[in-house]
C-alpha cells in the first residue's frame, strides 16, 4: 500500500510547492491492523480521539472495519477502511489547537458568522471556539467535495452528506472514496512518471480543473502537482479545505498564485510555461462549457 500521494494533505497543506521542496521525507509509518481503535475500552488504544471516532463511525454503519494505518501528519491521519461501498479513505483530522494549519485567515476573509457569541469564541480560539472551527472545517470540506462532484469534475467522491447534519456526525473525519486500490494508492503528480504524452495529458487536465473551479467561483489556494493525484491516465483533485470563493478579497491573488503553482510544479514532467501564460489560458477556459453534472441518486 502507498500512501505518498497523502504527504501533501496531512503534512504540507499550508506550505507553497517552494517552500515544501525544504520539507526531509520522512519514512511512512509501518502499515498494521488497528484492531485497538476498535476496541471496547476507550483507553485501550493510542489516541483516545481517535478510537471514539473510529467506533463511532462503524456504529454508524459508515465503515466495518479499518484495514491499515496510511500516514500520520501534521494535520490529519489517513486510514483505509472497507464499508458498504467499498474502500474507503478515513481523514481525522487533529485536535485544532494540536494543528499547524493556523495562517488561515487569508482563505476565509469574507466569511460571515452572524452569530456574534460564536465568531467572537472563534476569534479568541477558546474552546468552544475551536470546537466550533472543527465542526466548520469539516461541514466545509464536505459541502465543497459535493458540490464539485456533483458539477462533473474529478475529485474523489463524498460518502457521507450532503445532509449537513450527517456530515456533522462525523466530526472530525471526513469520508471519501478511495482513490486507486487498497494496495496501490493513487500517486500524487509529483511523485508519478509520466511519459511525454502523459505529461501533455496531465497538464491539459490539471488547467482544465482549475478552469473548471473558476467557473464555480473557486479558487483552490494550493493548486500543484502536490494536491493532484493521477490514476487509469486521469487528474483527480484534492485537498480543499483552503478553497476560496469571490467573496474573498484575496481571490485573484490565490487564483494567480495557483496557476504559478501549477506551471512551476509541472516543469519536472517537462512542461515550460509560467504562470502568467496558464492564468490566461485558464480564465479562457473557464468562459467554455464545464463537464456534465453528475446524478446523485437519493
Amino acid at each position: 500500500m502507498n500512501a505518498h500521494w497523502l504527504d501533501a494533505e496531512l503534512e504540507g497543506a499550508d506550505t507553497t510547492p517552494e517552500r515544501r521542496s525544504k520539507f526531509r521525507k520522512k519514512k511512512l509509518l509501518g502499515r498494521r491492523k488497528l484492531d485497538d481503535l476498535t476496541a471496547a475500552d476507550p483507553d485501550a488504544g493510542p489516541d483516545g480521539i481517535a478510537d471514539d471516532t473510529i467506533r463511532r463511525l462503524i456504529d454508524a454503519g459508515h465503515i466495518t472495519e479499518i484495514v491499515a494505518e496510511l500516514k500520520s501528519g501534521k494535520e490529519a491521519t489517513a486510514y483505509v477502511a472497507r464499508g458498504p461501498r467499498g474502500s474507503v479513505l478515513v481523514k481525522l483530522y487533529r485536535e485544532m489547537e494540536a494543528r499547524s494549519f493556523k495562517n488561515d485567515a487569508v482563505y476565509h476573509e469574507g466569511n460571515v458568522i452572524l452569530d456574534e457569541r460564536a465568531a467572537r469564541a472563534i476569534r479568541n480560539r477558546s474552546q468552544k471556539g475551536l470546537d466550533m472551527l472543527q465542526a466548520n472545517w469539516v461541514s466545509a470540506e464536505y459541502a465543497h467535495l459535493w458540490t464539485l462532484w456533483r458539477a462533473g469534475l474529478n475529485v474523489p467522491e463524498p460518502l457521507v452528506g450532503p445532509n449537513v447534519k450527517a456530515c456533522a456526525e462525523t466530526v472530525p473525519a471526513v469520508l471519501m472514496r478511495l482513490i486507486g486500490t487498497e494496495d496501490k494508492v493513487a500517486p500524487r503528480l509529483s511523485e508519478a512518471r509520466l511519459t511525454p504524452i502523459e505529461a501533455q495529458s496531465a497538464w491539459q487536465q490539471s488547467v482544465q480543473g482549475l478552469a473548471d473551479l473558476l467557473r464555480l467561483g473557486y479558487a483552490h489556494g494550493d493548486y500543484s502537482t502536490y494536491n493532484l493525484l493521477w490514476w487509469e491516465n486521469t487528474v483527480i483533485i484534492i485537498d480543499f479545505p483552503q478553497l476560496t470563493t469571490r467573496q474573498n478579497p484575496n481571490f485573484q491573488d490565490l487564483l494567480r498564485r495557483d496557476a504559478q503553482s501549477l506551471a512551476t510544479s509541472f516543469r519536472k514532467h517537462g512542461v515550460q510555461t509560467d504562470g502568467e501564460v496558464t492564468l490566461r489560458e485558464v480564465q479562457r477556459l473557464a468562459r467554455g462549457k464545464g463537464p456534465e453534472p453528475r446524478i446523485v441518486l437519493p
